[in-house]
């Protein structure tokens, strides 16, 4: 549990602002998953930016299509992608209204609603697995492209929402090359942790998919 005064959901303006200042910010923070079954929560220990037509890594680099809109839309919105036809990933809206930019949840930390979250990554060897890694975390949160659009920014409830939770200073904050990203997107050094945080996934290259003879 985190102590009522960091309960407060971070507001709209905290979203507006530039992928690169939002991105680190959001490490600490907690995100709250309303579900029928009851509420998870997870402090967020892992993200990585992407900033849209400045970045060939972005699926907002060649601009919007049906299936990248939200990132075109207002800051503090849900942006959901289906992957490798099996997985779905989680992305934070940032940055002003047709500006393209946004924040890849990478890894989180479960502190509340566990067991909920066990029963979705049934795979998890503890707890610490529970979200490590982008397609664990939404897996473990019950996310889909149902909640794609979703504004964790609405007033009154919402299926998601961030809260101000605890942000960690800079000196415990790591940064690096994104995980799995390929050609010029690679270099970026835009994901970013909390430094020796057990619940940060493991970083990998780019390794290009083989074709099957």
């Amino acid at each position: 549990m985190i102590a009522p005064a960091d309960r407060t959901p971070l507001p709209r303006e905290f979203f507006d602002r530039p992928v690169l200042e939002v991105a680190p910010d959001l490490l600490g923070r907690v995100l709250v998953r309303t579900t029928p079954d009851g509420p998870i929560e997870l402090r967020l220990t892992e993200v990585e930016a992407y900033d849209g037509a400045n970045d060939p890594g972005s699926h907002a680099y060649r601009g919007p299509t049906p299936r990248n809109s939200v990132m075109f839309g207002p800051p503090g919105h849900v942006y959901v992608y289906f992957t490798y036809g099996m997985w779905h990933c989680m992305n934070l809206v940032c940055g002003p209204e047709g500006v393209a930019s946004g924040i890849l949840l990478r890894a989180g930390e479960i502190i509340e609603g566990a067991e909920l979250a066990r029963k979705r990554r049934l795979s998890a060897r503890n707890d610490k697995e529970l979200a490590k890694g982008p397609a664990r975390l939404a897996t473990a949160l019950g996310v889909d492209r149902a909640l794609d659009g979703t504004d964790a920014c609405a007033s009154g409830i919402s299926p998601i929402t961030v809260l101000t939770g605890t942000p960690v200073s800079s000196e415990q904050v790591s940064s690096g090359p994104r995980t799995g990203v390929a050609g010029d997107g690679g270099v970026h050094p835009w994901r970013f942790w909390i430094t020796n945080d057990p619940t940060v996934s493991p970083y990998r290259a780019h390794a290009p998919r083989r074709r099957s003879t």
